[in-house]
């Protein structure tokens, strides 16, 4: 990893905001992620982000930490390189000749003198002797350009590829404009609408269009087009600029910067954004001298509060409305995107449920918004409905937020919709073997509910991963159902999530693809990634049964053969077989270099492998597991991350984990204890109470738990629970450096299962 001397300042940051490192997980490539983000300046959930630019347009890869020059700052929604970006627009600063291409008019630039906060971003920018900065709110920001002395200081704002127009008013010294740049998921209206004041007059107003010459006209339409506007400078001379955008019209792009920016200045703004991030991120407090690992948490915590994003903004009347990527209509309501649910329902939404429980609402409420607009829940939104990965995740979300005591939204509608997902085929055109495929929807639902699996040879890949991830979410969907007094639902649905016995092999001890005719797929290699999997192989997937682990402890051959088998992920060689993708992808590599066996932390699917220990009797196991993770694979610096940081997840589950629990199985309001990594941390519930994490004798060295206490009293489960957590109190741990076996060995201490255990 870099240095960590390399990026901290010298002295120790007072702030929690301060913590941060936006350049962790930045140091990635299409070949090997380290985490596969971009330094965001934004505030928590903000409708946009912004970010400095170093790659070429339309890439993925927006911002990399080994990229030597920069050609902009840009406004993004990208939720990761995969998905790629949409709505963005890029503002840049010059000095001497205009230059419009990318590449030329990148300039060489230094880490040494980069600022990067989550509040704010400082770049100088060597070419030209000039000082870029930005500051953000949630639908505008604030840019400072600070000049040398100068006849022709320059400020571009490029409309990027995808279809753009621009508009220069020298006399109210304005710039409007629109992009429509994106990557799927928007209908033929999408439009993001920007308004730019400058405080500085224009000396020369010049604009390009699509054949990238400059012209003296003020207007310009077309695929890619932009605006130069030009100053006479004194040495140290700012310019700044008022930006703000909307995706709902002119208007509101300027009612959002009147309402966010105002008058005030570069600095005020930029207090009010490090304020916002004081106050989410001061809900954790911690207490150790281990300042490296606090760097870490706060880090991650700064990424989980991205995702999902603002896509609502405030009406004239003071009220939520937004603009459907659904539809192409304008509503009244919350709606948020950005989020891909195969990844955050594992441990974003959880801490969502915990921490932020009015926020989650928010986004349940966009999510109902979302099926009456489109017809179905999403999967993966970026804006509107993606095709990508796989799942019916949306169920776990909901769920999990109202068996947690989410409130305020209409849970009714939001069931029904989850109804529709596991049941309705999407009628979308199908693939050459005439199975449904779609971004909406189960695919292979009718397969899945007339057999309780997806079967290998019908054309539909990846249809071992679906089956389990379905019958995860048919839990889900049975939770819900109770709790709505859904009664004759329940049964239907906690027998479907029984499903994963199906592709239960106990002759390979693995999960395994299975034909509609009830053979086994053949050949088989468990080692095989792809195919009957997502982004993983048997090793992995067989352990993707959340809301029934005693049922696969049963199947494995009860808890010594499970916890052999669980032992045997990290003793066995990272051996693979990629001939399904035809090549090593990231995910395969990442695996094979960190040297812990089969284990594959750097993607979502294998993440809560670890605290199964808990279910087996064996939980020091899990606790020494989640700290040697911790340690080894997470750090505050640009290859910080151990794979793709797609929405939080892989950040997630550092949070969680360093708390000393993670949330495992969904809908059940448990959180299966781990090791916690922090001597002393001050949680501020929603409900007004205060939880202090109290880890007594902590250190690298003392990983074990000696006994556990919530207020004074024993806890002898390897649980703790939403309610108890939300309360406050003290939850006391006390390490110690070698385990004892005897704490939450029993088979009553184990968490929730569909199953229950034998004897008890």
């Amino acid at each position: 990893m870099l240095s960590l001397a390399s990026m901290a300042h010298a002295e120790i940051p007072t702030s929690v905001a301060d913590m941060v490192n936006p350049l962790m997980g930045t140091a990635s490539n299409p070949k090997l992620s380290y985490g596969n983000t971009y330094p965001a300046v934004a505030v928590p959930w903000g409708m946009n982000s912004w970010t400095p630019v170093t790659g070429k347009m339309g890439s993925g890869w927006g911002y990399t930490y080994d990229a030597e020059k920069i050609n902009g700052i840009k406004q993004t929604h990208q939720p990761s390189p995969w998905m790629n970006d949409y709505a963005a627009f890029a503002l840049f600063a010059e000095t001497g000749p205009v230059k419009i291409d990318q590449q030329d008019r990148a300039s060489w630039f230094s880490h040494k003198a980069e600022e990067s906060h989550p509040y704010s971003y400082k770049v100088y920018l060597a070419d030209y002797d000039t000082t870029a900065e930005v500051t953000p709110a949630n639908r505008a920001a604030q840019f400072r350009f600070t000049f040398p002395k100068s006849d022709d200081a320059h400020i571009l704002i490029d409309g990027q590829n995808g279809g753009s127009s621009i508009r220069i008013d020298p006399a109210h010294r304005r710039i409007t404009g629109t992009v429509s740049n994106n990557s799927g998921g928007v209908p033929d209206n999408f439009k993001n609408y920007f308004v730019a004041e400058f405080d500085t007059p224009f000396t020369v107003s010049q604009s390009w269009g699509d054949d990238q010459k400059l012209a003296d006209a003020l207007t310009q339409d077309g695929k890619h087009v932009g605006a130069v506007v030009s100053f006479r400078t004194k040495d140290g001379q700012q310019v700044h600029v008022r930006i703000a955008s909307s995706f709902i019209s002119p208007e509101q792009a300027i009612r959002n910067l009147d309402t966010e920016i105002g008058k005030d200045s570069f600095d005020q703004t930029e207090a009010k954004a490090k304020a916002e991030w004081e106050k989410e991120l001061g809900r954790v407090q911690i207490n150790d001298p281990d300042l490296d690992n606090r760097r870490t948490f706060y880090s991650a915590l700064y990424r989980m509060l991205q995702f999902p994003r603002m896509f609502f903004e405030i009406g004239a009347d003071g009220k939520p409305v937004h603009y459907s990527p659904y539809d192409g209509k304008v509503h009244p309501g919350f709606l948020y995107t950005d989020n891909g649910f195969w990844d955050t329902w594992r441990a974003v939404f959880p801490w969502f449920a915990l921490m932020y429980p009015e926020r989650d609402s928010e986004m349940m409420q966009g999510l109902v918004n979302t099926y009456k607009e489109g017809g179905w829940l999403p999967e993966w939104a970026s804006p509107g409905y993606r095709d990508v990965m796989i799942g019916s995740n949306s169920a776990n979300i909901i769920a999990d937020a109202y068996a947690n005591g989410v409130r305020g939204f209409d849970a009714e509608t939001a069931y029904q919709a989850m109804i529709k997902n596991a049941t309705v085929g999407t009628g979308r055109p199908t693939d050459k073997k005439g199975e449904t495929i779609s971004a909406e929807g189960r695919e292979g639902v009718d397969w899945y509910n007339k057999l309780g699996y997806v079967p290998y040879d019908v054309g539909i890949n990846e249809n071992a991963a679906r089956t389990l991830e379905y019958s995860t979410a048919d839990f889900s969907i049975s939770q819900m159902a109770k709790a709505l007094g859904k009664t004759g639902d329940v049964a239907l649905y906690q027998s479907h999530a029984q499903n994963y016995r199906k592709l239960y092999d106990p002759q390979t001890g693995w999960m395994r693809g299975r034909n509609k005719d009830g053979s086994w797929e053949t050949p088989y290699n468990p080692f095989k990634w792809g195919d009957a999997f997502t982004e993983g192989n048997a090793w992995h997937y067989s352990w993707a049964v959340m809301q029934d682990v005693q049922g696969l402890i049963d199947l494995m051959g009860g808890d010594r053969k499970f916890v052999d088998r669980l032992d045997s992920v990290w003793t066995t060689p990272p051996v693979f077989d990629d001939s399904y993708y035809g090549t090593t992808i990231h995910e395969i590599r990442e695996m094979q270099i960190v040297n812990m066996g089969q284990y594959a932390h750097g993607n979502q699917p294998i993440q809560h492998m670890i605290y199964l220990y808990d279910w087996a009797g064996q939980p020091w196991k899990a606790q020494y597991h989640a700290r040697d993770v911790m340690k080894r694979l997470y750090a505050a610096v640009p290859d910080g991350y151990p794979g793709d940081e797609d929405n939080g997840q892989t950040s997630a589950w550092y949070v969680f984990s360093a708390l000393g629990f993670y949330p495992v199985t969904p809908a059940t309001g448990q959180y299966a204890i781990g090791s916690p990594l922090f001597r002393t941390v001050t949680l501020k519930m929603p409900t007004g109470k205060v939880l202090t994490i109290d880890a007594q004798n902590n250190s690298p060295a003392n990983v074990y738990i000696q006994s556990v206490s919530l207020n004074g009293r024993p806890v002898d489960k390897t649980y703790l629970t939403h309610d108890a957590l939300s309360q406050g109190g003290t939850l006391r741990f006390v390490m110690g450096p070698t385990p004892n076996k005897a704490w939450g060995a029993s088979k009553a201490a184990a968490p929730f299962s569909m199953t229950a255990a034998k004897g008890q």
